[in-house]
């Protein structure tokens, strides 16, 4: 019998944070989530501080540096040597973001501009490099006894990411940088397909959440789209778990509205 377990990277702060939770809460699955600093028992704590009525047993903590590959192979390398045999990717959420929110050409900084391609970009691409191998194979669902399995490998990307319905300008990187991450999605999606895996690669956009990367943007938002983590985790968990093979490659909204390119 295979055994699912659930990944979430990062997952200390903000909607990530609450990702870990919303799946602790939820299913019975072991959940991975991964730190940069800070001790593995301080995270573990934090996590479960708000979460009753879960074995803590199930999550599992991985150190990881968005910022070195060297870090993420050895998170990969450490949760290979964990897992019990048949283990494979249920569902994992890339969740790494930043942004520096640029209103004219002058405003770009080289620095600025480097550090957000790497976390909101490369970062993302080094993690499929590594984790790419937990996902099922056609034997898994066999294995499992359920051919209808579908793992769901999903990246937050953003709304303003989309070229089509670019209205306002502004946002340099960090618009450039989600398109960019779009282009990986659908990219790896294709991989996926063809080499008949039974996972589907999508990305979503979860609102406007009240984290420290959104916080001077929360009285510009519209109010129907400005969330508290727990609720867009929720809602994001909702839309990825309903997704099916025909909605692959593309992105999703908090709604489960496909966000145009």
């Amino acid at each position: 019998m295979s055994k699912p377990f659930i990944l979430i990277t990062p997952a200390t702060r903000g909607l990530s944070l609450a990702l870990a939770r919303h799946y602790l809460k939820t299913t019975n699955l072991p959940v991975y989530a991964t730190h940069r600093s800070g001790s593995a028992d301080d995270n573990h704590k934090n996590i479960l501080s708000s979460v009753s009525g879960v074995d803590g047993n199930r999550l599992k903590l991985l150190r990881l540096d968005l910022t070195s590959e060297p870090s993420i192979k050895e998170a990969a390398s450490v949760l290979k040597s964990s897992l019990p045999e048949a283990s494979f990717l249920h569902t994992g959420f890339f969740t790494g973001g930043m942004l520096y929110p640029e209103k004219q050409p002058g405003d770009i900084d080289n620095e600025k501009l480097q550090e957000t391609f790497q976390i909101n970009v490369l970062s993302h691409l080094l993690l499929i490099k590594h984790f790419s191998q937990f996902l099922p194979d056609a034997k898994t669902s066999q294995l499992n006894g359920d051919t209808s399995l579908l793992s769901k490998w999903v990246h937050v990307s953003a709304r303003v990411g989309s070229i089509s319905d670019n209205k306002k300008g502004g946002w340099y990187s960090y618009r450039a940088s989600k398109a960019a991450l779009n282009q990986v999605i659908k990219t790896f999606d294709i991989q996926l397909t063809m080499r008949k895996t039974s996972t589907i690669c999508v990305g979503v956009h979860p609102g406007t959440v009240k984290t420290e990367l959104s916080k001077d943007f929360w009285s510009s938002a519209p109010k129907e789209e400005l969330f508290e983590p727990e609720y867009a985790a929720e809602r994001l968990a909702d839309v990825v778990g309903k997704l099916t093979e025909e909605q692959r490659g593309k992105v999703w909204d908090y709604a489960g509205k496909q966000v145009p390119w």
